[in-house]
């Protein structure tokens, strides 16, 4: 079955030298503290890291992979502040669950997800 759905879209294994775990693929602990909808389709939260700085993160739902700031990994979080952002002055801003986005809420500097694929090997 997996050829037939698959067909196209696959890797054979003995093409394969090697394999490892994704820089973008966040831990499962991490995304079990991400929580609900925020907004109809969108979910925010910002991750406070171990130096203290705070980076603002949106999806609508898939969140297997993200965008990481330049030099640093998933390790370095240090606490999930579900349905928020960080406002243009670094203050983190808390989100009315299921309201409109504020007029502050800027998407543009929200780090998002990563493409990713998935492949069958049979």
């Amino acid at each position: 079955m997996t050829s037939f759905v698959t067909r196209g879209n696959r890797v054979n294994d003995y093409d394969v030298a090697s394999s490892c775990v994704s820089k973008h693929a966040i831990p499962l602990a991490l995304l079990k503290q991400i929580r609900g909808a925020t907004f109809m389709a969108w979910t925010g939260w910002v991750f406070r890291m171990r130096d203290g700085r705070v980076f603002s993160y949106g999806t609508p739902f898939r969140a297997e992979f993200l965008q990481l700031p330049d030099g640093y990994e998933f390790n370095d979080v240090v606490e999930v502040i579900n349905h928020s952002f960080v406002d243009s002055s670094g203050a983190v801003v808390a989100l009315a669950e299921g309201a409109s986005p504020p007029a502050n809420y800027d998407r543009k500097t929200v780090l998002r997800e990563r493409p990713f694929f998935i492949c069958a090997v049979d």
